[in-house]
């Protein structure tokens, strides 16, 4: 989750390169840097930890017109001040920030090596800058359009050179990066939101685009040809991306889960019953395939269920990095249906060209417009849960979880089914999630009490162990807590040997045909000493004889309790 910005125009780019990529900073990173030209010097700073070191560390002068800077997430090499990006060229003419993995760096960097080249930093990224000054040939595009082709990998870079002093080089292939149009200064991005307070129109570059960026125009190349890409006016204002009042974005997110699925909801909902134009034929489908990464696969796990017991309909999940790598069996009956937060996750949008070229018909559940996988499907969805700012994604979830609702109900309209009474309880799901929401607020005085534990289990059956696997998630990103998701059933084979007194068990049981089963799991941790926290529904059965603690979610329409079973587990993670 590297971030990278860049800058041209007049003056004073050191201020908007630091104050950009503290808008960056909700990706996650452990260093950072800039380089600027001033004088037509190229002079970097970089410091390992917070930006604030960075901030301290450099001096600009006010003077600077032409600069990039970048938040690092490390991948190849150890977090250091040498590894952080901008990476310099041996011959000091070149600075380049990268987000994305070369793959062939070592053959790269061999081949430099043995030509003379020497190497400051352990990262893939340093062979970009060392490969343009060997290839340098006095014009950056051409060099550019050279080298690219030599690199294996995903790769968003931003460059500045001594040779142009006014412009700023900007590279997409599989990473996502933007550019933002000002008046008299230009600037590029990883996201939008490190320009909001700039502009609100923006390129949205396309795979193998290379753009030159000056404080006056915007030229952009495809193969060393010159093109044209549209202009996007984001409608979203800075304080959408504030944190509101609130201690942290991620706690913002949570407490406005309910409004995101009421705005995700809403598009759907006409006088006619369900309409959106993605739905179209969507019955003629034989079986549907969902591909996703992270928390988004953990919504596609939750939609397999639902598609299979709701709807009867032939339903799988991966995720979508094995998917890409492997020979999947599909064809024009079958709906590949690829879901991400961002519109830009590399292996999603790779597995869903890979079925596009086998025949199948792909949709997109996406929350950014516009994004790469909103316009490569041939079916778009979008979740409208606003800019979610937090790493660990939880308004998004929720939404994408509401849109694979509405794709069941869909279905079974198109069986002819009866829905009204889902339609009914839909509707006020989000009320009941906004009202959870606030209950689990409590939870702040229960997290102590396991902050410290050993092991961390989370068990649950059929969409409970969708959840399981999302809260799991939850507290690893958050807490840095080891932890793992069990199908409940699992948990006896070899792994419950772990659970002793030091070990905490998550039990998630919100689906009423599993719950008895779902008690016997219970009691055979519990036998075994551990700390039990179970996450029912209300009123259905009495699990204080094997729980220590119990928190009690709403007793609701069966299909859509995902929604509400994640909500406590949320809580619990973040507190």
């Amino acid at each position: 989750m590297c971030g990278i910005v860049g800058f041209t125009g007049n003056e004073n780019a050191g201020a908007f390169l630091i104050n950009g990529l503290k808008k960056l900073e909700y990706r996650g990173y452990d260093s950072s840097g800039v380089a600027y030209l001033d004088n037509d010097n190229i002079n970097i700073v970089k410091k390992s930890g917070k930006i604030k070191n960075l901030e301290e560390a450099v001096s600009f002068p006010g003077s600077e017109a032409v600069g990039i800077g970048h938040t690092r997430w490390a991948t190849h090499g150890a977090p250091s001040d040498i590894n952080a990006h901008p990476h310099l060229s041996y011959d000091g003419k070149t600075a380049v920030v990268h987000n994305g993995i070369i793959e062939n760096s070592g053959e790269l960097k061999q081949m430099l090596q043995y030509n003379g080249v020497k190497f400051l930093s352990e990262t893939d990224t340093e062979v970009i800058p060392n490969l343009i000054a060997y290839y340098y040939n006095g014009n950056m595009l051409n060099t550019l359009t050279r080298i690219l082709p030599m690199l294996r990998g995903s790769y968003a870079l931003g460059i500045v050179s001594k040779d142009y002093p006014d412009s700023v080089f900007a590279v997409r292939k599989e990473s996502p990066l933007v550019i933002g149009l000002g008046k008299g200064e230009n600037y590029i991005a990883s996201d939008t939101l490190a320009c909001l307070s700039k502009t609100k129109d923006f390129i949205f570059l396309k795979d193998y685009d290379v753009a030159v960026i000056s404080k006056d125009s915007v030229k952009i190349y495809n193969n060393g040809e010159e093109c044209e890409r549209k202009t996007v006016t984001v409608d979203l204002n800075a304080e959408e991306a504030s944190k509101g009042g609130y201690e942290s974005y991620m706690l913002k997110e949570m407490f406005e889960q309910g409004s995101a699925t009421d705005r995700t909801i809403k598009q759907f909902m006409g006088y006619g019953g369900i309409n959106h134009q993605a739905f179209d034929g969507i019955g003629k489908f034989k079986r549907i395939r969902f591909v996703a990464c992270g928390s988004a696969y953990h919504a596609a796990v939750a939609g397999r269920y639902i598609l299979e017991k709701f709807c009867g309909v032939e339903a799988d999940a991966e995720t979508a990095s094995e998917f890409r790598y492997r020979e999947p069996v599909i064809d024009k009956d079958t709906l590949v249906v690829g879901i991400s937060q961002s519109g830009e996750t590399a292996d999603t949008l790779a597995a869903l060209r890979n079925a596009k070229e086998k025949g199948a018909e792909t949709l997109a559940i996406v929350n950014v417009l516009k994004s790469s996988i909103a316009r490569e499907a041939d079916r778009v969805i979008y979740t409208f849960a606003g800019p979610e700012i937090a790493v660990a994604t939880t308004k998004a979830y929720i939404s994408q979880l509401a849109v694979i609702y509405i794709l069941a109900l869909k279905i079974l309209d198109s069986q002819r089914k009866d829905i009204s009474k889902y339609i009914s309880s839909l509707r006020e799901l989000p009320d009941k999630i906004e009202k959870l929401c606030h209950e689990a607020e409590r939870l702040k005085s229960s997290a102590p009490k396991i902050a410290h534990c050993g092991n961390v289990f989370f068990i649950g059956r059929g969409r409970d162990y969708a959840s399981a696997m999302e809260g799991s998630l939850k507290l690893k990103e958050i807490s840095y807590i080891p932890s793992e998701a069990y199908a409940a059933g699992e948990l006896k084979h070899g792994t419950i040997s772990l659970v002793d007194e030091n070990t905490v068990v998550f039990a998630i049981v919100s689906e009423s045909h599993t719950a008895e089963k779902m008690i016997s799991n219970i009691k055979e941790v519990k036998a075994r000493g551990a700390y039990v926290i179970t996450v029912a529904r209300k009123g259905e059965y009495d699990y204080s004889d094997v729980s220590d603690e119990i928190f009690e979610i709403p007793d609701f329409e069966d299909m859509f309790m995902p929604s509400l079973a994640i909500v406590p587990l949320q809580f619990y993670a973040y507190y």
